[in-house]
């Protein structure tokens, strides 16, 4: 009798609080996917204002592209390098405390930025503090939030919340654009300062770390309990490196998304406003095209979430890039004064091309590296941005040697070439394997 009743005992606490046998009608994680959602398009705002000021800095202060180029390099590797390190103090101190102060950062360095009057203070304000900030809530957040809240529909959601950052950009642009026009770059400035800091209730007040901490299983999933804060964030996050280096697969996956930011964000996304100026097309005119990029980047990068969900990721990302390297060599003849069907057409195309690598990237990055596959995820980002940073600058710099971008686009186009023979050489293990075991 007393053995049945220490049985009954430990199955007991082998179960999860009465709470999480609840089942809710929605699912308490696609609430806080849809808070991580909006908090990454607060955070993106300011990433729709460097392609729109390239051309009123250097008008108003004298400054080349190639220093403002670099100011928007050193945001775009410190966005990338901070992603790894904030995956890994999310698991210390937890996503609402990381996400609430990253978006306090970007809007201080926003705000900073309307009393600039020397070229170092860009690289301060736009550089150091919104790269920190921005790079606090990349592809890392959302990849923390899906890991520890689905199980189903992990592709899905990747999409949606990757898409995000488009949806940013779809609202902020036109709107930016046009606070530029006709108010100035300074309004634009506090317009996405405010936009970050309205965000921060949401988070404090709907966020949650774990789904543990709402007496939850993770959607699709069974109970977990909350594992304790891990200590030692820095050196887990250097030590995941170090491991993953070891490994063909992450230097395959970090050299492709390498070029994936330096086709995107470090080259549509900073130097085709300019790009398309430089051809007598105005800056509103322009700024609506990147719009429109973000209408199908939303619908590029669900879709390619359900597809990562059902097919080869690696043949998935192969195509991406090669389609991607196509177009790009087409741009220079695109390019005029008016908007034109040809040009419409690359708009669309290359927006459903956006972000639609990040699904089957992450899906990689979780077969191969397992439990710590967030971290490792963060370090490919940053080189990601690392890709995105070089471009920006070198962008800059080529449109003032050459008086034009076409080489850029030229170089970019085969880079991405070159990224689609790299994607299909990528090895496969088995998903209930991991090549690099926590550490």
């Amino acid at each position: 009798m007393t053995e049945t009743i220490e049985s009954a005992a430990q199955d007991d606490d082998r179960r999860p609080p009465l709470e999480a046998r609840r089942r809710p009608r929605v699912h308490r994680a696609w609430i806080v996917a849809a808070v991580t959602f909006v908090t990454i398009i607060g955070g993106a705002a300011f990433n729709s204002l460097p392609g729109l000021l390239i051309d009123p800095l250097h008008t108003e202060f004298r400054w080349s592209r190639g220093e403002i180029g670099l100011a928007v390099s050193i945001d775009m590797a410190l966005y990338g390098l901070t992603a790894p390190f904030a995956a890994a103090l999310m698991d210390r101190f937890g996503i609402r405390r990381v996400v609430a102060a990253a978006l306090t950062m970007v809007a201080a360095g926003a705000l900073a930025s309307v009393w600039m009057t020397v070229s170092w203070q860009l690289m301060i304000y736009w550089g150091l503090l919104v790269g920190l900030g921005t790079g606090s809530m990349a592809m890392a957040f959302a990849a923390t939030v899906t890991n520890r809240w689905f199980v189903a529909r992990r592709g899905l959601v990747t999409g949606i919340l990757t898409a995000a950052g488009a949806s940013g950009q779809l609202v902020f642009l036109p709107l930016c654009a046009w606070i530029v026009d006709e108010h100035g770059w300074r309004p634009a400035s506090v317009t996405v300062a405010l936009a970050a800091l309205v965000v921060v209730p949401f988070v404090c007040l709907l966020m949650r770390d774990h789904p543990a901490d709402v007496g939850l299983a993770p959607y699709g999933g069974a109970y977990v309990a909350k594992p304790a804060p891990a200590r030692g964030a820095a050196r887990r996050t250097v030590k995941v490196l170090f491991k993953a280096a070891r490994t063909g697969p992450f230097w395959l996956l970090a050299g492709t998304f390498a070029i994936c930011g330096a086709s995107t964000n470090g080259l549509i996304r900073t130097h085709f406003v300019p790009s398309a100026h430089d051809h007598g097309m105005p800056i509103a005119a322009a700024a609506s095209l990147l719009a429109v990029i973000g209408i199908f980047d939303v619908i590029g990068t669900i879709f390619s979430g359900w597809l990562t969900d059902r097919f080869d990721a690696r043949r998935l990302l192969a195509v991406y890039y090669a389609l991607r390297g196509i177009s790009l060599l087409f741009l220079p003849m695109l390019m005029g004064p008016d908007v034109r069907p040809p040009m419409v057409f690359f708009i669309v195309f290359y927006g459903l091309d956006w972000v639609a690598t990040v699904p089957p990237t992450l899906a990689l990055c979780r077969e191969q590296y397992g439990e710590d596959s967030a971290i490792v995820f963060g370090w490919v980002l940053a080189s990601h941005q690392v890709g995105a940073a070089v471009v920006a600058f070198l962008g800059g710099v080529a449109r003032d040697v050459f008086g034009s971008y076409d080489v850029v686009w030229y170089a970019s186009g085969a880079l991405c070439a070159v990224a689609a023979l790299m994607s299909l050489v990528i090895r496969r293990v088995r998903a209930s394997s991991a090549a690099v075991p926590s550490g």
